[in-house]
């Protein structure tokens, strides 16, 4: 009684709703484990109005069609069954009561295929129903995973096992699971389209270290040697996570450079390097390198190695530094000053490591920076001392580059100590040398007698110039009176300078050999001199109405800086000048300094009543000591 009430439960549990007077239900599909048995729940219905007196079914393997000659699996009015099916089926359903439901035990692979039922009323009230059942026979239980298994969340695997023989019940447990955190099992019973199955539940939160896992289900029956199992690989997906990168890297420039990126990821992530916001190179990948040929100082920067999947982002960067040499210093540019203004000269480079950067002049160190890339060069003052040329050199372990400039300074006249005049026994020469920048314009200045002459009188002043240095030279012929003295004037747009120049005498020993008696002697020839040229002055004035000659070319000027007593101004010395202007025509070579000793050669005049600057020059040169 106990058995006939599992199968109507069995029978209830497992009925469908039927869809007309002859029509049938079972499972489309049903699963069962190899060597197991499985039980086909199976109704069918016919027309009331029929009563039979009694009813028999068949069931048919894999055709519906008698005429075929099926495999017989069950007959309820003969136990002539296919020899496949011999000892192997049972019916547990009551046909009386339209429950077709067929067990079929000891499974074996070729049993697996379409089940057809056919019901037998009597006489031609015979009919086989389209509905069937498809029987799978299975070794192996089913392990259903989610559809993601996501770092830091909850998965849950199934391990489904069909259960659908009343006398054989699975006991289902897991294997390799004790290494999941926070993990669980649950089971539970599950009918679908009258099949049941029993589920085990395995809930666990993976980590990046289950990717790869296998776990197993493993099923077995009480009191039978069947084992069933079946496993599964962990599939955990996670965010992208960098294993190696580069370190930050100082190397020299010209190197090569390969920066490698590892990733671990799944799914696959999508590598990419990026120097600041720019991408070099991408590609789906676990390992990206970059690659860098003969790497400049454009090459330094931050360089990041991204990975990417749908799960995250990840990044890792680096610092590539480029040592190199300084570049050519860059100076501000060659500097014009005048003297007393403020000067300031930047110089600047670029190098890593930073350089020490020096200001040079003539070998001489004016400033120094260490470590900077740029030294500014401050000069409150400018004098005339700090023109000439620099040079700005930087340098660091890697090489020394250097710029040359220029500090041009601009300054007013400066009359050097070895100016002076130097007189020897026949010619005195006066040496005017000035340091001045842009170049002056240098004459010399006879006071007493109102004459200047420059370089353009050749014929007395010579004159040379070696860098900002301007040498004039004038010579007189003749020994000068004690009188003489001359001034070396020098000027141009910043200033003049005016120096009475110092003379020097060659001859200074010969009046202690001539002794007093001779010095005496000399003195007197010296007065008679000047009394006679003095009288012949005079009477040119008085028979001569005649005054200074003027040559084309002059080579003395009118100087109003210094006028001694009785001189002429010079309204009067135009005046005289313009009253002679038929002398200007005179040949220059009627000008002569070549004077005899104590003697006044008149010979040599331009005219006979004519004064020149040869003659009024001679009058300080012309005694000579016999």
């Amino acid at each position: 009684m106990k058995a006939a009430g599992t199968l109507l439960t069995f029978g209830i549990l497992f009925g469908g709703t039927l869809g007309g007077p002859w029509s049938a239900w079972m499972p489309q599909t049903i699963v069962a484990f190899e060597g197991t048995c499985v039980a086909i729940p199976c109704r069918f219905d016919y027309p009331d109005e029929l009563r039979p007196s009694a009813v028999h079914g068949i069931w048919y393997f894999n055709s519906p069609y008698p005429r075929n000659y099926p495999p017989v699996v069950y007959k309820s009015r003969t136990s002539i069954v296919h020899e496949s099916f011999q000892g192997r089926t049972r019916l547990l359903g009551d046909l009386q009561a339209r429950n077709c439901t067929l067990q079929l035990g000891r499974l074996s692979p070729e049993l697996a295929g379409k089940y057809f039922f056919r019901g037998d009323l009597g006489g031609y009230n015979q009919y086989t129903y389209s509905e069937h059942s498809n029987l799978e026979i299975i070794n192996k239980p089913t392990i259903v995973p989610p559809a993601a298994v996501v770092v830091g969340t909850e998965a849950e695997l199934r391990c489904v096992v069909p259960d659908n023989c009343p006398t054989m019940k699975p006991v289902v447990s897991w294997l390799h699971h004790e290494v999941l955190e926070e993990q669980a099992v649950f089971g539970q019973l599950e009918e679908e389209s009258g099949t049941w199955s029993q589920v085990s539940l395995l809930k666990f939160r993976p980590s990046r270290e289950n990717d790869g896992h296998e776990l197993g289900c493993q099923v077995t029956y009480p009191n039978t040697t069947f084992l069933f199992e079946a496993f599964a690989t962990l599939d955990v997906k996670y965010v992208p996570r960098i294993l190696q990168v580069n370190s930050s890297l100082e190397i020299t420039e010209g190197s090569h450079v390969v920066l490698a990126c590892v990733v671990d990821s799944n799914p696959l992530a999508l590598l990419a390097w990026f120097k600041e916001e720019a991408v070099l190179r991408e590609e789906p990948s676990t390992n990206l390198t970059l690659e860098l040929d003969n790497v400049t100082h454009a090459h330094d920067g931050i360089y990041t190695c991204v990975a990417e999947n749908v799960y995250g982002r990840v990044n890792r960067s680096l610092a590539l530094t480029i040592m190199y040499a300084p570049r050519k210093p860059s100076v501000n540019s060659s500097v014009v000053a005048v003297e007393g203004e403020p000067v300031t000269i930047l110089c600047t480079t670029e190098s890593n490591p930073e350089p020490i950067i020096t200001i040079f002049k003539e070998k001489q160190i004016v400033a120094t920076v260490v470590y900077e890339s740029e030294l500014l060069l401050e000069i409150p003052a400018v004098t005339h001392e700090d023109d000439g040329e620099y040079w700005c050199v930087a340098e660091n372990q890697y090489g020394q580059r250097g710029s040359a400039f220029n500090l041009t300074v601009e300054f007013a006249p400066i009359i050097l100590v070895e100016s002076k005049c130097t007189a020897a026994r026949d010619t005195v020469q006066c040496v005017c040398a000035v340091l001045a920048n842009p170049e002056p314009v240098i004459s010399f200045e006879l006071p007493t007698r109102n004459v200047t002459v420059n370089e353009t009188d050749q014929e007395f002043v010579y004159s040379q110039k070696t860098g900002y240095t301007v040498t004039s030279i004038l010579t007189l012929r003749g020994e000068p009176d004690s009188q003489l003295f001359i001034v070396c004037s020098a000027r141009n747009l910043y200033g003049t300078k005016n120096q009475q120049l110092q003379f020097h005498h060659s001859n200074n020993l010969m009046w202690a050999k001539v002794g007093p008696v001779g010095a005496v002697v000399a003195f007197a020839i010296l007065i008679a001199a000047v009394c006679y040229v003095s009288q012949t002055r005079k009477k040119k004035n008085v028979n001569e109405n005649s005054s200074f000659v003027q040559l084309e070319h002059p080579p003395v000027a009118y100087s109003g800086e210094y006028r001694p007593p009785g001189a002429l101004d010079k309204s009067e010395y135009e005046r005289r000048l313009a009253s002679d202007k038929h002398l200007l025509n005179k040949p220059e070579g009627s000008l002569d300094l070549n004077m005899d000793y104590a003697n006044i050669d008149f010979t040599k005049l331009a005219t006979k009543d004519s004064y020149t600057l040869t003659e009024e020059l001679a009058e300080y040169a012309e005694i000579r000591v016999k």
